[in-house]
């Protein structure tokens, strides 16, 4: 993978690539950033950087390039959470070889990607995906090999918050006193809940959203869009690429997200208990991976619904169906009532990230908006 498939970023490749030329490179670094930013394709492109402009003769770097095609070089090394699939004992030690062909599916489509996109690979249902203890002790035995080219061995860490406590307790270990040649890459969205040892120990650096423009050429180079409809996007999608890709889904998930947002404040106005229980329960279906993304969701257009009341479009950024909701909405979030909102729904993504019971967290939540819309 070349750097000119990174979308923007321009400034983390440049600093990247310096580090090498500088003989600077730390043997581990963490990419912090937001979803949609580009943090993964940025570390597969380092990588490809490493394995390949490093080699020690032309023929290593072909056979290196041809290999990289397809994600399939022995000197590179992933990482990511897993799912324990109904039927597979208890006795067998997860890891991520055993989903390496849903792995490798997944990547050939592209470097940009989502937990969500992951666990429809690994065809996950409800269960949530985590890094396994055993997958240290994977790592430690791949990583404790001579290199196969002679160069650099890297290992990129998908998600490192998602390891259970022993496995970030092993995987220190060996971040401390590598194997020579040895770079760790460890993509992550929530660094908080690291291990304060392995935050110390890494090379933090906080990839921002790609720029506007970016997005926007992209969408008109790579998707053939016309250039006012790639604006709207781009500036919708906010610096994410996935949510770019999400607008240009005819069928995609934020379209039932704001169904039922409308559906919500609709009952809600209406004070109609009845069927704002059937809402509640029909919520408590999604899975909670499902149920989180849609709370997100909708403290985004809590605050789009805020904004708009300013009137003052470089301040919005909504679609078309959002802003034809809001513009009758939109009076209903004031300052009375958007910061309980926001907080009311950030509780809730807290609840259910805590396995509290969805049917009674969702008809709570709901009973709570019919307080706030008649605030003024």
């Amino acid at each position: 993978m070349h750097w000119n498939e990174v979308i923007g970023q321009e400034e983390a490749k440049a600093r990247l690539m310096q580090l090498v030329n500088d003989g600077r490179l730390p043997h581990a670094l963490l990419f912090c950033g937001p979803a949609g930013s580009g943090k993964m394709a940025l570390a597969l492109a380092f990588a490809s950087y490493l394995l390949t402009e490093t080699a020690s003769s032309e023929t290593v770097k072909h056979n290196a390039e041809a290999m990289l095609a397809k994600w399939q070089h022995p000197d590179l090394h992933f990482t990511f959470p897993v799912i324990r699939p109904t039927g597979i004992s208890s006795d067998h030690k997860m890891v991520s070889d055993d989903f390496s062909k849903e792995w490798h599916e997944m990547l050939a489509e592209g470097p940009y990607f989502s937990m969500d996109q992951w666990l429809g690979q690994m065809r996950a249902a409800n269960q949530q995906a985590i890094i396994y203890a055993s997958e240290s002790d994977d790592i430690i035995r791949k990583l404790s090999l001579k290199s196969s080219q002679g160069g650099y061995k890297v290992c990129i860490i998908w998600l490192p918050e998602r390891m259970n406590g022993e496995c970030a307790n092993k995987l220190l270990k060996i971040i401390e006193e590598p194997p020579q040649q040895t770079v760790f890459i460890l993509v992550c969205e929530e660094p908080e809940k690291l291990l304060e040892t392995i935050l110390s120990r890494t090379q933090r650096f906080d990839i921002k959203k790609i720029e506007t423009a970016a997005v926007e050429r992209a969408l008109v180079e790579r998707r053939g869009l016309d250039e006012a409809v790639a604006h709207r996007i781009a500036r919708v999608a906010n610096g994410n690429w996935l949510k770019a890709m999400e607008e240009l889904d005819a069928g995609n998930e934020n379209r039932l997200f704001l169904d039922m947002f409308i559906m919500l404040m609709r009952l809600a106005y209406q004070r109609n208990v009845k069927e704002l229980k059937h809402w509640s329960e029909t919520m408590a279906g999604y899975g909670r991976e499902k149920q989180k993304r849609m709370m997100a969701y909708f403290l985004r257009l809590i605050r789009e619904n805020f904004m708009y009341n300013f009137q003052n479009p470089e301040l919005v950024y909504m679609t078309q169906e959002e802003e034809n909701f809001a513009k009758n909405f939109a009076r209903f979030i004031n300052e009375a009532n958007v910061l309980e909102f926001s907080d009311l729904f950030t509780r809730i993504i807290r609840d259910i990230g805590q396995n509290a019971n969805p049917k009674i967290v969702f008809f709570d939540m709901a009973l709570k908006v019919i307080v706030l819309l008649i605030r003024k």
